[in-house]
């Protein structure tokens, strides 16, 4: 079983400080002194050190980090799926941040935007302080080892902390070294593109300092490795060079943008020349064998994840498995986000990552598949039924310590080909070896599947644009790839488009949106999901023997020229994305009290 690596320092951050408040209803400024060790004590041996960067690590835990709201409030509402819906809404939280309707004043802001920030100071005091350690130049040799992959880590974590800090708020304030050597901490905003470019400088210097899984094999990858290090520029690299939103309130790319592809190719052509990392040979395998079983990938697929404690509360855990996923008895558990019935039916009927992604029931104490309708369909790749070691079938607890994977190998094969493809004008036969090795895997190793993969540029990126949806949904990533393409509202206008067909009659339908079933059939009283007609193909004449039956669209009745609304408009055309606004719902709004607490940084940007 996996020990997250800072399981037995949770609690024990070991640096003098004054931090910024972590939780919403805390004030900005508002100061919590954390330890009465200062950096005297904490950085005289390697033991110490190690704990200071552990500490750093715990910032990405808990409800304010990816325990749940940066890992399932901020990535939506997205083309694969959409955040909580239903009223009350507007909500001035999370059902707001989903929908796009997100508000200065929203509750959900503050906590994950000062926690980040809190990381970032606990990393500068760690780059500071490591190098200048005696043991650092003249103590013993594996002193001198440890101390370096420390000052690697905590390069590391910094940049991951100001990636995730301007891609949900764009240019920020900026500091690179300890606040106590500040003569000012009301800073104004850096743009983000400077921010981008150190963060990339000391990756660069970080991967030759933090060494490779296999030189390491004794620690988890729970603790960044230089695949790692190396992964986290090359995304760093290619949002560097894409789309965002600008002060201009218009989405903007860098005219030098090619030179961040060409990062991004070279690091994942590093990591790729490798063996240590590799993709597992099923994809099911990576999220209910490793993530949910709190196991080791054996083929290291999953290159860095976010580790959480296990068994404590929203400080350092996560509600991955009761926020999302099916329901216990369909009442426990919150089963917050709903699969489109668009993204559903994007996937190839062969494609294996549909019902990895999809989960389309909740689930009986007695472990009894409960079937769901099209449109109330969860996300399953961190379900209460594969949690296990412990199980956590029947449990009401909220938080199952499942750790939160930030960066796979999949992810390094399709940067490479995107890279690749836009730097050369079209894919190379390197491009697309990498691209078809990922599709190949979500076919069950079935080549003969996957289709003839483009030849051309425009081609083969629409193609990564869709691989990268089918391969990565529930993760966390597409909102996110969406804007750095400048396609978030292209691919969200198609998700309505998609939607609003389904929702006509039957004979209103163009294909293949005409041969969808209105009822499935479900084998009663499995373990597993077991459909006994196609999803599709219109449903048989008769249900078959010994079946469940469930409306899995509410067919629209026609009477004269009045048409009742289907279930997929009542309860998702009506939330999904409903107010998002082009060039400047890409982007949150600062939290209102930080706006207020510091005038230098100029009110609102965005529109807000």
């Amino acid at each position: 079983m996996k020990t997250p690596i800072f399981k037995r320092y949770t609690g024990t951050l070991l640096i003098a400080i004054a931090m910024m408040g972590i939780t919403a209803c805390q004030k900005y400024l508002e100061v919590s002194p954390i330890s009465s060790f200062g950096p005297d004590y904490t950085f005289n041996s390697v033991t110490n050190a190690q704990k200071a960067v552990l500490g750093a690590y715990a910032a990405l835990t808990g409800d304010a980090g990816y325990g749940i709201r940066l890992s399932m409030y901020y990535p939506y509402d997205n083309d694969e799926m959409m955040g909580q819906g239903a009223t009350p809404y507007p909500d001035g939280e999370r059902r707001d941040i989903a929908h796009y309707n997100t508000q200065p004043s929203n509750s959900q802001l503050a906590g994950p935007f000062n926690q980040l920030y809190h990381g970032i100071e606990m990393a500068n005091l760690c780059i500071y302080y490591i190098p200048k350690m005696e043991q650092y130049t003249s103590g013993s040799a594996s002193d001198q080892k440890a101390l370096k992959r420390l000052y690697g880590e905590a390069l590391a974590l910094r940049a991951q902390f100001y990636f995730e800090v301007i891609r949900n708020w764009g240019d920020v304030p900026a500091s690179f070294q300890p606040s106590s050597f500040e003569s000012d901490l009301f800073k104004a905003r850096t743009n983000r593109d400077t921010i981008y470019n150190r963060v990339l400088a000391d990756l660069a210097t970080a991967s030759n300092l933090v060494p490779w899984k296999t030189e390491d094999p004794s620690v988890t990858n729970e603790r960044i490795n230089q695949g790692g290090v190396r992964a986290l520029r090359a995304r760093i690299a290619l949002f560097r060079g894409g789309f965002s939103l600008r002060q201009s309130k218009t989405m903007e790319r860098p005219a030098d943008y090619k030179t961040y592809y060409q990062i991004a190719k070279d690091e994942c052509a590093a990591i790729m020349a490798r063996n240590d990392h590799r993709l597992n040979a099923s994809y099911q395998a990576v999220f209910k064998d490793a993530l949910d079983a709190h196991a080791k990938d054996p083929a290291g697929e999953i290159i860095w994840e976010v580790g959480m404690t296990g068994g404590s509360s929203g400080v350092g855990d996560s509600k991955l498995g009761y926020y999302n996923g099916p329901r216990l008895n369909g009442a426990t558990g919150n089963g917050a986000l709903t699969i489109l019935p668009s993204y559903f039916y994007s996937f190839d009927p062969n494609d294996t990552r549909r019902d990895v992604t999809c989960a389309p029931y909740n689930i009986s104490s007695a472990g009894i598949i409960q079937p769901r309708t099209l449109v109330t369909m969860v996300d399953g790749k961190f379900r209460r039924d594969w949690i296990s070691n412990p199980s956590v079938l029947t449990s009401t607890a909220q938080y199952f310590g499942i750790n939160w994977p930030v960066i796979r190998y999949s992810d390094v094969l399709l940067m490479f080909a995107e890279a690749d493809n836009e730097l050369a004008g079209a894919p190379s036969a390197a491009a697309k070896a990498a691209f078809e090795q990922v599709r190949t895997r979500g076919f069950g190793g079935n080549a003969t599947l996957i289709g003839t993969t483009p030849a051309d540029k425009t081609g083969f990126f629409n193609a990564i644009v869709k691989e990268r949806a089918f391969e990565f949904g529930a993760e966390g990533i597409r909102k996110y790839d969406l804007i750095r393409w400048n396609l978030l509202k292209t691919k969200l206008d198609e998700a309505k488009a998609q939607m609003a067909e389904m929702a006509k009659p039957v004979a209103d339908r163009i294909l293949p949106y005409k041969n969808y079933p209105l009822n499935m059939y479900f084998q009663a009283n499995a373990t597993s999901v077991v459909p006994l007609n196609s999803y599709y193909q219109p449903e048989p004449a008769t249900a078959p023997a010994n079946s469940v039956t469930v409306a899995w669209v509410t067919a629209p009745t026609v009477s004269g020229t009045t048409t009742t609304p289907s279930t997929i408009t009542s309860t998702l055309l009506t939330y999904f994305a409903i107010n998002f606004t082009p060039n400047k719902s890409e982007l949150l709004p600062l939290p209102q009290q930080t706006v207020e607490a510091n005038p230098i940084l100029g009110g609102q940007w965005y529109g807000y």
